[in-house]
């Protein structure tokens, strides 16, 4: 019985090439442009490998062959380097603009050292706005899901509590939304690579740890909206 599980398991799950084509296909339903890029940058290393082997081979079939075949491969390894970046960006405009949209960002896409929660540090019942934290190379960055107008007092107090515990650890401010001076959500990850370091990884292991453990706001628990939270009542004696 195990095994006839296991069989059909393993049937229902897609195989490699089936899944690529579905990123594919998503990818080029929110992004028009990746089908073009992709091809491009496919075409443009056969292309240079196929013209350096005619110069350089002096007429020898089996040196153009290489040739052709590391631009080809080349081709293929630019193209899904275009298709993942361009997925990435299609996933993230799906969720833009919506609660939580930073904190999966922070779960799922960080990189280069940088440590972020899903869970934001602060959160407006009313409005939804929230401000999320991550730790990294340049320091700790507080990031505010909301209109800047809104979130600009809670990014400062958020600000003001690091600089308290924290008083030597940079401290970066970023606003994620359409509003001038704000970010794109697709352009959160790059952003936090491009800080100039400050820290080093045992000192960024430190301060995440120590943020964490004097966080004085309880986390929400996840699944639950802030603004559908009542307080619990006591129970009548």
């Amino acid at each position: 019985m195990a095994r006839t599980k296991d069989a059909s398991k393993a049937q229902k799950e897609p195989g490699r090439m089936k899944q690529m084509w579905q990123v594919f296909q998503m990818t080029r339903r929110y992004d028009s442009t990746a089908q073009w890029l992709m091809l491009l940058g496919f075409l443009a290393p056969v292309v240079v490998s196929l013209g350096l082997a005619i110069w350089f081979s002096e007429g020898n079939g089996f040196t153009i062959a290489l040739w052709v075949v590391a631009g080809v491969l080349a081709g293929l390894l630019i193209a899904l380097v275009i298709l993942g970046r361009r997925a990435e960006r299609a996933a993230y405009s799906q969720i833009e603009d919506q609660p939580g949209a930073v904190g999966a960002v922070l779960r799922s896409g960080l990189r280069g050292g940088w440590v972020g929660n899903e869970m934001p540090v602060a959160v407006n019942g009313k409005t939804q706005d929230a401000v999320y934290r991550a730790v990294g190379r340049g320091g700790v960055a507080l990031i505010s899901e909301g209109p800047a107008s809104r979130t600009k007092r809670m990014l400062d107090d958020e600000q003001r509590k690091v600089a308290r515990i924290l008083p030597n650890v940079p401290v970066m401010l970023i606003s994620v939304g359409t509003d001038e001076g704000s970010i794109k959500l697709h352009k959160l990850p790059a952003t936090l690579r491009k800080s100039k370091r400050a820290l080093t990884k045992p000192e960024v292991l430190a301060v995440s740890n120590r943020l964490n453990s004097l966080q004085s706001s309880l986390p929400i628990p996840k699944g639950i909206d802030p603004m559908k939270a009542r307080p619990q009542r006591g129970k009548m004696r």
